[in-house]
């Protein structure tokens, strides 16, 4: 018979309020459906406390209407000349009609004399009746009891905590609303302060170009009246038989109809085509964004770890006066599997600690971990061909550029290294960059440039054949503003920058077969020198370079930076060591 008391709806705020520290006895059947329900009255029979509700169905029920009950003020006198009683009157979940009287300390099972013959015949069991006595009063009993207090003190701190992190959540979305609106209104008046400048452009073009229509009208209309004039005076003097002065009027007219002012008119309307409007291509570019921005995950609080939409890249802090390398030391990076001297074409920062590094010559993946005194390759992974150069991407990944397959690699770096699936592309895929969902690749036969979404469909595809100087293009960076790219020519020796639409937007010869590059937070680049064996330093106006790095490199291939502990690394050609250089 189900027994009424408070519902679950009464006990909202806070885990424990309800529970048996608010007051001294808490209501026995309750209990049993999870409800702590102050106890109002206590059966002697029953040994057991009972609110309002349970007294007045106990007086009711048949079974127990007979069994003495008492005012909860009554119940401590009573105790003291009461029995406790070692009766069990629990059934069991099992078999309905039978009483919990066992326990197995060895399987820690209750259960009741049917449970022990079928599942617990060899165990050695605990007769509830024999075993209870004390418990009351017992260690297990009062430990049972606090770890209960500590349980409900905990769900009681997880729930404070809970509606703290729902507030925080709260106050996050409101700041990203605002952030995005904000962008979103700079965009909007950016672009009314664009579309307004080239409204008054044209309509200084169409004032301008009004003003030669109506002088061109004028001298029409004043050609056409002095002709008519000419007309009527040839007339008058044929008329009135005036052959001295039709004559003379004859010479004038023949003089006028040489004049060039219609000819003049028409030439300055054969040279007024109105022009038209052709939308500026980076703006246009704007239109193939996939995204507005993203949600960066920081360790840092709910409420302020979103505050940035997107992404800025953790670049290396260049001063405005020169860079100067300290050779720190140098990794070994050769394993007892590797065939050949290791050739580092690619290096990327995994991790604060962890540098992924592509060893072209013994066809590998290498990770390296910094962060210990002794310094190795803690993870390696072997590959059908040689891989060229590698990227960082987002969700623990890498993508690997293998030119003899014409395939991009995305490899996973939780654990140990794994080929989560291929990109096939057209050309020998060299180097390679991310940026914002897309890869940026360079390719040779044919010679361009890839853009491709992490999926790998094509995006956009730059010729680099009819480029002079392009003969061989290496390697790839993105420009901080995302408009640019730069790519090193080891052949030529060529330095470029061109935009996204495949224009040649600077050159630069001054580097000797620049391999590797690293771009700075100053918008200046790094570059591997391979026949200098050193590194340069590039300015962002492509004009002019500094040699920074000259010593205990060899053939220098590919460089990468930490940022928080100010250091580069570079990789060489036939090269067993990693050279670690602190930067100042």
């Amino acid at each position: 018979m189900a027994v009424s008391g408070r519902k679950i709806s009464d006990f909202k705020g806070s885990v424990s309020i309800g529970s048996a520290e608010d007051f001294t006895h808490s209501c026995v059947p309750c209990l049993s459906d999870d409800q702590h329900v102050e106890a109002h009255g206590f059966c002697v029979d029953c040994q057991e406390y009972l609110c309002k509700n349970c007294l007045h169905c106990h007086k009711k029920t048949k079974a127990s209407k007979h069994h003495q009950l008492l005012d909860i003020d009554k119940v401590d006198k009573h105790a003291k000349i009461g029995q406790t009683s070692d009766v069990c009157t629990e059934k069991c979940t099992t078999h309905k009609n039978e009483v919990i009287k066992f326990f197995c300390p060895k399987h820690e099972e209750l259960g009741c004399t049917e449970c022990m013959i079928i599942k617990h015949r060899t165990c050695d069991l605990d007769y509830i009746p024999d075993t209870c006595t004390g418990i009351g009063d017992s260690k297990e009993y009062k430990e049972t009891m606090d770890t209960l207090a500590n349980k409900l003190k905990e769900a009681d701190d997880i729930s404070k905590k809970v509606i703290e992190r729902n507030q925080e959540i709260h106050v996050w979305h409101d700041e990203v609303i605002r952030d995005i609106t904000k962008f979103r209104k700079e965009i909007n008046d950016h672009l009314d302060a664009l579309q307004e400048k080239i409204e008054e452009e044209a309509a200084k073009r169409k004032s301008s170009d009004d003003q030669e229509v109506n002088a061109v009208l004028d001298v029409c209309a004043t050609l056409t009246s002095n002709i008519k004039k000419i007309q009527s005076s040839l007339n008058q003097h044929k008329t009135a038989k005036q052959s001295g002065d039709l004559f003379i009027a004859i010479k004038r007219a023949k003089l006028s109809l040489h004049s060039e002012e219609v000819k003049q008119a028409e030439n300055i309307l054969g040279k007024k085509i109105s022009p038209r409007f052709e939308c500026n291509k980076a703006l246009k570019n704007i239109i193939s964004v996939e995204s507005f921005g993203q949600l960066i995950e920081h360790s840092t609080s709910v409420a302020s770890a979103f505050k940035m939409l997107t992404s800025s890249t953790k670049l290396l802090h260049a001063p405005k006066r020169n860079i100067l390398l300290f050779h720190k030391e140098d990794i070994n990076i050769k394993t007892d599997t590797d065939s050949q001297p290791c050739s580092i074409f690619g290096c990327v920062l995994l991790s604060s600690d962890k540098l992924v590094l592509t060893d072209y010559n013994n066809r590998k993946l290498k990770v390296v971990n910094t962060s210990t005194l002794a310094k190795a390759v803690v993870d390696e992974k072997s590959l059908v061909s040689n891989p060229f150069d590698v990227a960082v991407l987002p969700e623990n990944q890498v993508a690997v550029t293998v030119p003899g397959k014409g395939e991009i690699l995305i490899v996973t770096t939780a654990g140990q290294l794994a080929i989560s699936r291929s990109i096939k592309v057209q050309g020998q895929c060299r180097g390679i960059t991310y940026h914002h969902d897309h890869l940026y690749v360079v390719c040779t036969n044919p010679r361009c440039i890839l853009i491709l979404d992490t999926k790998g469909n094509v995006k956009s595809t730059l010729s680099l054949e009819d480029k002079t100087g392009f003969v061989k293009p290496c390697y790839i960076e993105l420009s901080q503003d995302g408009q640019l790219l730069y790519i090193s020519n080891d052949v030529s020796g060529i330095m470029g920058s061109i935009t996204l639409q495949g224009e040649i937007y600077a050159k630069y010869n001054g580097v000797r077969t620049p391999r590797g590059l690293l771009k700075l937070d100053d918008g200046s680049l790094l570059v591997c020198s391979f026949r200098n064996k050193s590194i340069f330093r590039l300015k962002a106006n492509f004009k002019q370079s500094q040699q920074i790095g000259n010593g205990f490199l060899n053939n220098p291939m590919s460089i990468c930076c930490s940022p928080d502990k100010r250091e580069l690394y570079v990789g060489g050609d036939e090269c067993d060591q990693l050279k670690v250089f602190s930067v100042q």
